[in-house]
């Protein structure tokens, strides 16, 4: 097809000024909502250094990878034996906080600050790749920052958890191997190398940082095919060649228990109906800019061709279905987020600064009305920005200035937190988190804490902090036994042993994630001590029963 750029002349620029005004209006309220999307952000995620205690379930467990692998210890062990414990991650996010955890031991606050950082630089890719794409600075600031703005990318951006850093190492791969097609020339036959080489190592470097990464492994490979077979054939090799011997390596040291706990242990059951309501709810929140977003990948589907960008989003957007498996949700969609924000940018961009490539025998269409159409189509895409920015609205009601606004938008709490609201509503999978932890969670955690530290003997805890916070050991991953156990890969018999024996101190649960054999056993061996709420969760703390009488 015969496509060329239709560059602004004298006599095809026209733009009256109500178009000009219309835009200016649209950018700026869409900045202001970013803005404001920005701040709550902020404020939830610098309050949530100073909380000692998971705030999600999971992140005592990522700590507990990192203390142990600074201690020179693998994560990656027999679940059977004493502590009853390995990891279900890669290790790289982990190994990054190793200077950390030398310098100040275990504590959250370190593991949540570097997922901040993570999501800033990952806005900050974002809004690079748009600005290189359209050299237009506000809508990449836009971009950058819609980034923020989601629900999604607000609840798992500032956790100790590994997800946000491999989204943030996909999105500089994909932002780096897209200089590649400036770089098409022979006399740039090196930097090419360059270019390519950069971005397999961070992708690389993703895959090690979670298994889900290889969807984007994929889409950037499979965009290289398109490029060229013969150099993606020969990238691939050595890319499999790398990851594969490291997986190797890694499992031969661990005697296997990497292969059962990385991705024998993942392969859940799927829950349709979590899937479906995710993906209602991701519609209904980022459907506004998801329209600009497809319109582009049709647009260099039919017109142009593929970038690695289009790829990436529908690589990525099949790959949002693994978000019913059981333990997954709404951050399997944060990488779909992070190619939508781009395509959305570029989009808005291309079209407020004229840059579209069109075919010839279109560009027939003259007069004022065909140089008003990209305008026009700018115009649209900011006012589905603002769209997106009302549709994701999230506000704390307890902080200052915020409360005010919350009055006069006559905002209430919508949410199981009463100073808390959140225009995504609820769904399965969706995680309900989000507020800030008050001063009194503080307190009843370490009254949780007081209950269960006076015991000489370990404790059972779903979550790792109370182990911590107590200087005991930390024993077993929950969720990572029940995994292996409805797969039937772990066999529960020493832990029911050690339980029925009252070899615990105390027993502490949220959620009663264990496998039922584990439950049942201290059901028949432990009572009831206290329930205190923390977080929105009722933590039930049990002591050994006197009146059991194992067998």
């Amino acid at each position: 097809m015969n496509i060329s750029e239709s560059p602004p002349t004298s006599s095809t620029i026209f733009q009256p000024s109500w178009l000009t005004w219309a835009s200016r209006m649209a950018l700026w309220t869409a900045l202001i909502l970013m803005v404001f999307h920005f701040v709550v952000y902020g404020v939830y995620a610098l309050s949530l250094l100073t909380f000692p205690f998971d705030y999600d379930q999971g992140e005592g467990f990522e700590l507990n990878d990192t203390i142990l692998l600074s201690q020179g210890q693998s994560p990656y062990r027999d679940n059977e034996a004493f502590p009853f414990y390995a990891s279900n991650y890669p290790p790289l996010y982990h190994v990054i906080l190793i200077p950390f955890a030398w310098l100040f031991g275990a504590q959250y606050w370190y593991g949540r600050l570097i997922g901040f950082t993570a999501t800033l630089i990952t806005g900050g890719a974002i809004a690079y790749a748009v600005y290189r794409e359209t050299r237009h600075r506000p809508v990449s600031l836009l971009a950058g920052m819609a980034f923020f703005a989601s629900n999604y990318i607000y609840h798992i951006g500032p956790l100790f958890r590994q997800h946000i850093s491999m989204v943030m190492l996909e999105t500089l791969a994909v932002v780096v191997i897209a200089s590649l097609d400036r770089l098409d020339t022979p006399e740039n036959t090196r930097a090419r190398r360059r270019i390519i080489r950069l971005s397999l190592l961070l992708l690389l470097m993703a895959g090690f940082t979670k298994q889900l990464a290889i969807i984007t492994c994929g889409a950037v490979l499979g965009w290289l095919l398109l490029r060229g077979v013969k150099r993606a054939i020969l990238y691939s090799v050595g890319f499999g060649f790398i990851a594969g011997g490291i997986f190797l390596l890694i499992n031969l040291s661990t005697e296997g228990q990497w292969w059962i706990n990385i991705i024998a242990a993942n392969v859940n059951g799927y829950i349709m109906s979590q899937f479906t309501g995710l993906l209602s709810q991701f519609v209904g929140l980022h459907g506004a800019i998801l329209i600009p977003s497809l319109l582009l990948v049709l647009y260099e589907l039919y017109v142009d061709r593929l970038s690695v960008y289009s790829v990436w989003f529908v690589a990525a957007a099949v790959g949002s279905a693994l978000a019913g498996k059981w333990g997954a949700g709404d951050s399997y969609f944060a990488t779909l987020i992070a190619a939508t924000c781009v395509l959305a940018g570029i989009f808005t961009g291309r079209s407020l600064r004229r840059g579209w490539r069109v075919p010839s025998r279109l560009q027939v269409i003259g007069g004022r009305l065909g140089a008003m159409a990209a305008p026009l189509i700018g115009l649209s895409a900011l006012c589905l920005f603002c769209l997106y920015g009302l549709a994701v609205f999230k506000i704390h009601l307890d902080q200052p200035l915020m409360n005010t606004l919350a009055g006069i938008l006559k905002l209430q709490s919508n949410t199981k937190f009463s100073q808390f609201y959140d225009g995504a509503g609820w769904t399965m999978g969706y995680a309900t988190i989000g507020q800030i932890p008050s001063p009194q969670d503080t307190a009843n955690g370490w009254q949780i804490v007081a209950l269960v530290k006076d015991d000489p003997r370990p404790i059972l805890s779903e979550e790792a902090a109370f182990s911590f916070r107590s200087g005991k050991p930390v024993i077993t991953n929950p969720t990572q036994l029940l995994n292996l156990y409805n797969n039937g890969l772990y066999d529960p018999a020493a832990l029911v042993k050690m339980v029925e024996a009252q070899a615990f101190g105390a027993v502490i649960f949220r959620a009663r994630f264990y496998p039922p054999p584990i439950l049942e056993a201290v059901d028949r061996a432990y009572k009831v001590q206290a329930i205190i709420p923390m977080n929105g969760y009722e933590y039930t703390i049990l002591i050994p029963n006197p009146e059991w009488n194992p067998r």
